[in-house]
């Protein structure tokens, strides 16, 4: 699949450092400390090859210059870096102590927002170089930070979905019966790979096993009669596909295909439901109410999906009680599932991205109850 998007360029990189510094100085803070991890990449596009026990560090504050201090010796790398040219970059040499060259970065009293991913080890030497500043972990200080994206990162994600979309339709041409999960998830693996996947999750559920909303994929073989549902997706091109679809192997009994009506049912209310100015738990209301209505309440998770980006797990969460209120640019999964203890279950999901319109689906795969041999 021959979809890769243009390159983030640097006014790219340059808008996400100028609205995060901006975020950081509403919220209190005197700035931003970045280091490896997936804040780095998406706010500048660099991702050291080497260990992180040499101090990397993008310092992001209000009306300055974002500033990158790496060790020397990946310095080239550094540069090299698709938003380099949006960042004034330093460095320290082996020998020197990497924290003395970050004091003069930062205010010796400052108040700053740290990544989530910096090692104890970094942050303990920046104490004890400043022990006048202080931090807070990115989730707590802003934990919205990335869930805005731009149209860039957005067709990043609709080109994920249309390859997990792709793998999916190819798998329904395969045999179920009489394989193991396992064989279904290693195959399903191999075509998320083979249309630019860079790294995979799959699960396969069949059977009872399709009634634990947390099944992790055996070694059940798969026979005539069952359901199946597939969760699947990773990385293409740094950003996140996350897909769910139920099929069966045979035709479904009444009650199965009432079931899966209801899911699918809740699952488009929840889409249609999104729109700027509403907030994530009245989606998750909405969806929940369908399947509330139809007797089926005490069999769905509390949560009807979460933001998607650079990571798979992001903020905001589609659940109660989250009062964020959706707006253009954020990205999400809406999953909703019903499982039935002992007996079955049944999940559908799909990306969605929120426009001025409304909800953009970004997964195209058909979502009906689909027949496999």
């Amino acid at each position: 699949m021959n979809d890769t998007p243009a390159p983030f360029t640097e006014q790219d990189y340059a808008a996400r450092m100028t609205r995060a510094a901006r975020d950081a100085s509403e919220t209190g803070l005197a700035g931003l400390l970045i280091t490896p991890g997936p804040d780095l990449v998406r706010l500048c596009g660099y991702r050291p090859t080497a260990t992180t026990e040499r101090l990397t560090l993008l310092v992001l504050t209000p009306g300055s210059e974002p500033r990158l201090l790496v060790p020397s010796l990946e310095r080239p790398d550094a540069e090299a870096a698709p938003g380099a040219d949006a960042v004034r970059v330093s460095d320290w040499r082996d020998g020197q102590d990497p924290y003395a060259a970050a004091t003069g970065l930062l205010l010796p009293n400052g108040r700053y927002g740290v990544s989530d991913t910096t090692w104890a080890l970094h942050l303990l030497g920046l104490q004890e170089a400043l022990p006048l500043t202080t931090y807070r972990p990115l989730s707590l200080a802003l934990p919205l930070l990335h869930a805005v994206k731009d149209d860039h990162e957005v067709a990043r994600l609709a080109a994920a979905a249309a390859a997990a979309d792709a793998a999916y339709e190819e798998i329904l041409t395969a045999r179920f019966t009489g394989r193991t999960e396992s064989e279904v998830a290693a195959d399903l693996a191999h075509l998320l790979r083979e249309h630019g996947h860079s790294e995979v999750f799959t699960t396969v559920a069949s059977g009872r096993n399709t009634a634990n909303p947390h099944h992790r994929t055996g070694e059940r073989t798969l026979k005539k009669g069952d359901s199946v549902i597939l969760t699947f997706g990773g990385l293409k091109n740094d950003y996140s596909s996350h897909m769910t679809r139920t099929i069966h192997i045979g035709e479904p009994t009444p009650e199965e295909q009432t079931l899966h009506n209801t899911v699918r049912t809740a699952q488009q209310t929840a889409v249609a439901s999104t729109a700027p100015g509403l907030t994530c738990q009245e989606i998750h209301r909405r969806a929940r109410r369908v399947i509330e209505d139809a007797g089926y309440g005490e069999h769905t998770p509390d949560h009807t999906g979460h933001g998607i980006g650079i990571t798979p797990h992001e903020p905001p969460h589609i659940t109660e009680p989250e009062e964020t209120f959706i707006v253009p640019g954020m990205c999400f999964s809406i999953d909703l599932g019903v499982y039935l203890p002992g007996r079955f279950g049944v999940a559908v999901g799909d990306v969605v991205a929120c426009t001025r319109d409304g909800g953009r689906r970004l997964n195209s795969a058909a979502h009906g109850l689909t027949i496999v041999e």
